[in-house]
């Protein structure tokens, strides 16, 4: 029949969920900690019902604020991912693929311009908003997984001085190291008071021996100081689909599929499913022949369908999102800790990843149970 694309561990055969690859501490949930995401855009996923206090758009000079802002298009699901994999319930996955800061609760800041760009200008607009506003809601985490336009070793660039501005108010910011592998890094990434994730392919399995890194980028910040800080699992991670859209109504019909036993299942389901279902070449909405069942393949391989609701995702946007939600337990077991002494942290406790050079990985892997001991150790 049909099969999933991505490994399995043993005879495991799903997504391994946060706390299981990253070990991370149960009774923490980030109770108590508010986190702002600044992203592309976002969609009010039930995951997180009941935990938005606030959704700004910054796409224009006048930012606004309020429900009827959100979009269901597709530049909404890169802050729905982000936000969900950090601190949704796990309400449509019967808790699986809950986050590490389940109980945390979120601002959500959108900086997607109508063009469906992101410009410094954009993330800008959106770090001064929260400047202002940081205190009203006791925000104590920035979670960035976009990035700037250019290189930048000018200490007074605009991003380098707002997340300083954040920094100065006890407010941490990290930030995706970004996806190209390369000795480069932008704003606000590059900034010395931001905490830089960058990534590991743990393969789907608690294996260590088997992970590799992933193909983030490093380098220095403008005071020449090595980034990143650390390192997160960056691939194979579970994340919603995006409601209501042509993929959340094709799930709905091609996840059954990875369960079908025979062909009379399949058929079945393909039949009732043929009014959602966009698959060119499978007529009528059928799998009898080799060929459509390869077409049928493809399209849930290029979903990377997990079920109906959640599909597998990587980048270091997903890396920084664990990085954050980590930081969350880290601030419910200690609300003393001070924007350095997160960072510091994080740091030291971080693994060390064999044979990989020191400016790949920084401090190296993130420890999930040891960052919140050191934190509950912490002054």
């Amino acid at each position: 029949m049909f099969t999933a694309n991505f490994p399995y561990e043993g005879q495991t055969p799903h997504i391994l969920p946060l706390h299981t690859r990253t070990g991370a501490r149960a009774e923490f949930s980030g109770r108590g900690v508010v986190i702002a995401f600044l992203d592309s855009g976002f969609y009010p996923h039930p995951d997180l019902r009941g935990r938005i206090l606030a959704h700004v758009d910054a796409a224009t000079q006048r930012v606004i604020g309020g429900d009827k802002f959100f979009h269901d298009h597709d530049l909404s699901w890169h802050g729905q991912m982000t936000s969900v994999i950090a601190c949704g319930d796990g309400t449509t996955s019967d808790g699986l693929y809950r986050g590490l800061a389940h109980g945390a609760r979120v601002v959500l800041i959108k900086v997607s311009d109508f063009h469906n760009n992101i410009k410094e200008r954009d993330i800008l607009r959106g770090l001064l908003w929260l400047i202002e506003n940081h205190r009203a809601y006791n925000i104590r985490l920035c979670n960035i997984s976009v990035g700037g336009d250019f290189p930048s070793s000018d200490p007074d660039h605009p991003l380098y001085a707002a997340v300083r501005a954040l920094y100065e108010e006890n407010v941490l910011t990290l930030c995706a190291a970004g996806n190209g592998g390369t000795e480069q890094l932008v704003p606000p990434a590059s900034a010395p008071e931001v905490l830089t994730v960058g990534g590991v392919d743990d393969h789907n399995s608690t294996d260590v021996t088997c992970w590799t890194p992933y193909n983030h980028n490093y380098g220095t910040a403008y005071d020449g100081s090595p980034k990143p800080e650390i390192l997160a699992t960056a691939r194979w991670i579970a994340s919603p689909i995006l409601p209501y859209s042509i993929m959340a109504r094709e799930a709905r019909w091609l996840a059954p599929l990875l369960h079908a036993q025979t062909p009379a299942e399949v058929a079945a389901i393909l039949t009732e499913g043929c009014a959602d279902l966009s698959i060119e070449g499978v007529l009528p909405c059928s799998a009898e022949g080799e060929a459509d069942r390869a077409v049928i393949q493809a399209r849930l391989n290029k979903y990377k369908l997990i079920d109906r609701h959640h599909q597998h995702v990587d980048g270091t946007s997903v890396s920084v999102a664990v990085a954050t939600s980590v930081a969350a337990q880290m601030l419910e077991a200690n609300p003393r800790l001070r924007a350095g002494a997160i960072r510091a942290i994080l740091r030291a406790t971080a693994v060390a990843f064999p044979d990989v050079s020191d400016e790949v990985q920084g401090g190296g892997i993130l420890d999930a149970a040891a960052a919140v001991e050191a934190a509950l150790e912490h002054p």
